[in-house]
């Protein structure tokens, strides 16, 4: 069955290039890349990304490495534009480009020990790439050159392993349903309040609307993220537990169930057409950008990446949380953190660069583009200025609000979340493609998360 698989991605990515070529397909992003340069640096030769003046935070140059989408990018570019202009002695290298891919990049230049000087990183990757506290460099060595005293303390010892600060938390997140609006007014629909409500949902959209359209769209780890969300209100437990899965086979079998229920009710399509869609994420995904898929269960901190791939005339509008089963209870976490390469010849230069984005004037231009800003000068700064306000705003405040459970650090493990060979994936195929036995595929879940959790006590 996996060859099927196969072959029905790679011809719905033949599909989709030829529509490209013909001027068909989704927009595309103008640092769809890997890498990409800061205005002030496009067409210079690259350096060694290591800075010239190692003692001196007024010069040398930097590399920095971050993903998102379009927003994201230029917003940042010109955040570290506006810094070079003000410190004509450093020089930024920027690379950046979109998830897909990221982790494996930044892996193999960790491995390498070429990783850049600054990095966005996932909260996970400091126990992923870090479990000893040694894969980064220890913030506390250099306490004096950034204005800590910004962050709860709890956040910072969330980014901290055995005594070692390896990241500056960037800004907290949460998982909140999106609805298209326009969508679900063509099908004569209010969005959906209730799971109820989204079940009975898909029938129409298909009488009305077509085969083709549907009330939402889910990736295999945005099921596995539903399949949590459902675990925990209608179980009121976590879904991991001293260092275990938190639920019975039964348990998670029905959760299985459900996630079946929402295939079979028109409600998401199928991963095989997702794969056939030929888009590599939902915001490049043509059905998702024209709203023909209209809705998600999505980060507040990427909801303005969503937004904006939108074909005009297209708004995303925040749902309720639904809670049919019992309390709702959403995933929320610290969303990334800036960490400095162990390697890194001029943490100095480094963190005067990250107090100007996290704590001073590049927080105007930066704005939510990463979430809602865990530093307290940031908040400030963004509701003087009129920001702190919108969908990605409210979202988090939403989220906050509905959320009981701490995530395990390693939810989001590569082993778990991988898209090549996590586990997450493989399930999930598993269950849209060969329609396997829910209590198979809840014991496959069982096994898979219970030996990476305890791979790492």
């Amino acid at each position: 069955m996996k060859k099927q698989k196969i072959y029905c991605f790679l011809a719905g990515a033949v599909l989709m290039a030829s529509l490209a070529a013909c001027g068909g397909g989704a927009k595309e992003s103008s640092a769809s890349g890997t890498s990409g340069k800061t205005e002030a640096e496009s067409g210079k030769e690259e350096s060694s990304g290591k800075a010239e003046a190692p003692d001196s935070a007024d010069s040398g140059s930097i590399r920095m490495s971050w993903w998102g989408g379009d927003s994201r990018h230029e917003a940042t570019l010109k955040a570290l534009d506006a810094y070079m202009a003000e410190n004509p002695g450093v020089k930024i290298e920027s690379e950046y480009g979109a998830w897909s891919g990221w982790t494996d990049k930044i892996a193999t230049q960790l491995a390498g020990a070429s990783a850049p000087d600054v990095l966005q990183i996932n909260w996970n990757w400091i126990y992923q790439f870090s479990s000893d506290g040694k894969g980064f460099y220890d913030l506390k060595q250099s306490k004096d050159d950034f204005d800590f005293s910004q962050y709860d303390e709890n956040l910072l010892e969330q980014m901290t392993i055995d005594g070692k600060l390896q990241a500056i938390p960037i800004a907290t997140t949460g998982k909140a349903f999106f609805w298209n609006q326009q969508t679900w007014e063509k099908a004569g629909l209010s969005v959906p309040k209730s799971f109820s409500e989204l079940l009975a949902a898909g029938p129409i959209f298909k009488e009305k609307l077509g085969d083709d359209y549907y009330p939402m769209a889910a990736g295999e780890y945005d099921l596995m993220m539903l399949l949590t969300y459902y675990m925990q209100e209608s179980y009121d437990k976590p879904w991991v537990e001293n260092g275990a899965i938190s639920y019975t086979k039964d348990e998670l079998a029905d959760g299985f169930d459900f996630l079946k229920k929402l295939e079979e009710n028109h409600v998401i399509p199928s991963q095989e057409k997702m794969k056939g869609d030929g888009a590599d994420s939902i915001d490049k995904n043509p059905n998702f950008i024209d709203g023909h898929y209209a809705g998600l269960y999505e980060w507040d901190s990427a909801v303005s990446k969503m937004q904006g791939a939108l074909a005009d005339g297209q708004t995303l509008v925040l749902g309720e949380y639904p809670a049919d089963y019992g309390k709702p209870s959403t995933i929320y976490k610290i969303s990334m953190g800036f960490a400095l390469s162990k390697d890194t010849k001029n943490p100095k230069a480094d963190l005067k660069l990250l107090d100007y984005l996290l704590n001073g004037e590049g927080v105007k231009t930066l704005g939510l583009e990463r979430g809602i800003p865990a530093s307290k000068a940031a908040q400030k700064t963004l509701s003087e200025e009129g920001k702190l306000e919108g969908l990605v705003y409210e979202a988090n405040k939403a989220a906050s609000k509905n959320y009981r459970f701490t995530l395990s650090p390693y939810y989001e493990d590569s082993k778990l979340k991988d898209p090549s060979e996590g586990a997450y994936y493989e399930i999930m195929d598993n269950m849209s493609y060969d329609h396997e036995d829910s209590k198979e595929l809840a014991q496959q879940m069982i096994d898979a998360v219970n030996e990476l959790e305890s791979s790492k006590a």
